[in-house]
């Protein structure tokens, strides 16, 4: 994973891109916590329920985070090739960059899963590993014109909707149904398991959407007139398609095998969100209270494997204890015990990223 210094990392960059992206990681760092998963166990709230995923068939807030993280992505990478385009990089040479960082992005997802307490494992259900995929189909179709890529995005979700229901292999002919469908199959090819949360490693395929779709708004934001007006209608149009192919009864709305309907709907939001932050951002110039964010936004790749690889197998144990140590001095109950566990353990997360930021240090895959 190489490293760079800036000069000055901001004054080049899209702000409202690094603070949703900042967002997103900061809900997924306090996520890592097991905050949320506690309150929800022991309270079964109903705003708590949108901080975890829908069992099955429906769709939480919690379910657009992987969506909005892929989709960033993709708006990402159009502001980085217009960057290097212009600067009179090859379509060769981003081609090998860009190879190589789809390289590493599988390197690190598989890595992710890949230590086990009973031994190594082989794994493909890391949001990076989803990644990798769908960033080399944007790349390699982003010079095609706008409607060539969303029938590309349209071939990829029939395509997703055929093997679903029409590969009858026996044991697993139920489009729908968790550890009974055609990407629980492919998974037992690929890793001899399936996994018992019904994520599927063919996710990469209708997810690529929202690679495409970033990619495209990312676009649109550095050409396009009318900016806000077709985030926003756009972002219906994807809304009304999603949420009318499940109310119909067409095709159910599942994140956990990111179905047609859900993938959609999803990205309608990841629009809106885009659009709401940029109109906030950049267009209103709301600014000075957002570094909080934007300072996580900037090295959202080292965060995420910080608290994934070293949060979960080390650290978050490590400063749990010691809190909890702490407040049992003063006889603190169990749920004062994890707010503040939480609190800690993330607010070191958020130091280092401050730390680095201040160095102007910055890593990318």
């Amino acid at each position: 994973m190489p490293l760079t210094k800036n000069v000055n990392p901001i004054s080049t960059r899209l702000l409202s891109l690094d603070f949703l992206r900042g967002f997103i990681m900061v809900l997924l760092a306090i996520e890592s916590t097991g905050i949320y998963d506690y309150l929800y166990e022991h309270t079964h709230g109903r705003f708590i329920e949108q901080f975890t995923h829908h069992p099955w068939h429906g769709l939480h807030f919690w379910d657009l985070v992987q969506p909005a993280f892929m989709f960033m992505a993709g708006v990402a990478m159009a502001f980085s090739l217009n960057k290097q385009w212009s600067n009179g990089v090859t379509w060769n040479q981003t081609f090998k960059k860009t190879l190589k960082r789809c390289g590493w992005l599988f390197f690190w997802g598989v890595l992710d899963y890949a230590v086990r307490p009973k031994g190594l494992s082989f794994e493909l259900w890391d949001v990076l590993t989803q990644l990798s995929f769908t960033t080399l189909v944007a790349f390699l179709i982003f010079r095609w014109n706008s409607i060539a890529q969303i029938a590309v995005c349209i071939g990829l979700l029939l395509f997703s909707e055929v093997l679903y229901r029409f590969t009858h292999v026996p044991g697993f002919d139920q489009p729908f149904t968790d550890q009974h469908n055609f990407g629980n199959y492919i998974d037992l090819l690929l890793m001899n398991k399936i996994n018992p949360g019904g994520w599927v490693a063919i996710n990469c395929i209708p997810t690529a959407v929202h690679t495409i779709a970033g990619a495209l708004a990312g676009k649109l934001l550095l050409n396009g007139n009318n900016k806000l007006r077709q985030l926003i209608l756009w972002g219906l149009v994807c809304l009304f398609i999603g949420y009318g192919l499940d109310a119909l009864n067409i095709t159910p709305i599942i994140k956990r095998i990111a179905t047609t309907s859900f993938t959609i709907a999803s990205l309608g939001w990841c629009l809106w969100f885009l659009a709401i932050s940029y109109w906030w951002v950049d267009v209103l110039g709301h600014r000075k209270y957002l570094t909080f964010f934007t300072i996580v936004g900037m090295n959202s790749i080292f965060i995420y494997l910080f608290f994934e690889i070293v949060g979960a197998r080390w650290f978050n144990g490590y400063i749990s204890s010691i809190s909890n140590g702490v407040l049992s001095w003063f006889n603190a109950g169990e749920l004062p015990k994890v707010i503040v566990g939480a609190i800690c353990i993330f607010g070191l997360e958020w130091l280092l990223c401050y730390f680095l930021y201040k160095k102007k240090v910055f890593f990318k895959l």
